[in-house]
């Protein structure tokens, strides 16, 4: 029996999942959320895209962490995304076109790295952005080891001086509350959020979709009503559709 679906290193970088044969196919980079680069989330959402046709790389960014500890996003280098992002451009199996697909976190890192990448003109911006529970501000550093639900006695606001991204070596420009100016890319971008998220509220996307506007952006967003954080298993389906489609417009 052979398969339809493949795994294929990145040498130094990661696995990527994709169709069999030998492409090259429209290309995925994947950002998980706080739950960690080991919780494996990021990598079933890796399988889903290589079943409709892409090859995905889900990129392990998050700072130490195991199977069992999420580890933590705090001084986390964008410059090693940029370069894992060109790694991937570069791999045989992937064709020309390459799309950034976050979510929670991840959508705060695909959307904050492709705004300061198109901040400073660089070469090899992503083909396409897609974003699920977005925010629409840098938020602060997170660590899994001192995380707690609130109403729990351990519960701890976010701690202002500690930082979750830096970029060329310093964090000072990316101050947690800092607009992540998005409007700066004018490539094709995806927003979806559900409209009863309770870790990210969904008028975080809404206010990046009104800032879109106001600069001549035209973003593609998708609300899901009555959904949380992460959608449940129909709006989830409605979800990957959209995403898919949007995929294949731009990609293939």
């Amino acid at each position: 029996m052979a398969l339809k679906i493949v795994r294929r290193l990145i040498p130094n970088w990661g696995t990527t999942y994709g169709p069999p044969g030998e492409g090259p196919f429209p290309a995925v980079m994947i950002f998980h959320g706080s739950e960690g680069a080991w919780s494996g989330w990021s990598h079933r959402n890796a399988v889903l895209l290589a079943a409709h046709g892409f090859l995905a790389f889900p990129f392990g960014y998050s700072n130490g962490g195991n199977a069992w500890n999420a580890g933590s996003i705090e001084e986390v280098p964008l410059d090693r995304s940029l370069d894992a992002l060109a790694a991937l451009r570069a791999f045989a199996f992937a064709s020309e076109k390459v799309a950034l697909y976050g979510i929670s976190r991840g959508a705060e890192h695909a959307l904050l790295l492709t705004s300061l990448m198109a901040r400073e003109g660089l070469t090899g911006l992503p083909d396409a952005v897609a974003a699920h529970s977005p925010p629409d501000v840098i938020c602060g550093a997170f660590d899994s080891r001192r995380y707690r639900d609130i109403g729990d006695p351990g519960w701890q606001p976010w701690d202002p001086a500690k930082r979750a991204w830096s970029w060329r070596g310093s964090s000072a420009e990316l101050l947690p509350s800092s607009s992540i100016e998005i409007e700066r890319f004018d490539g094709p971008l995806f927003l979806s959020h559900g409209t009863a998220d309770r870790v990210w509220s969904v008028e975080m996307t809404r206010r990046l979709v009104g800032r879109l506007q106001l600069n001549g952006r035209t973003p593609e967003v998708h609300y899901y009503e009555g959904q949380d954080h992460i959608p449940g298993s129909s709006a989830e389906n409605e979800h990957h559709r959209h995403l898919m489609l949007f995929l294949e417009q731009h990609l293939c």
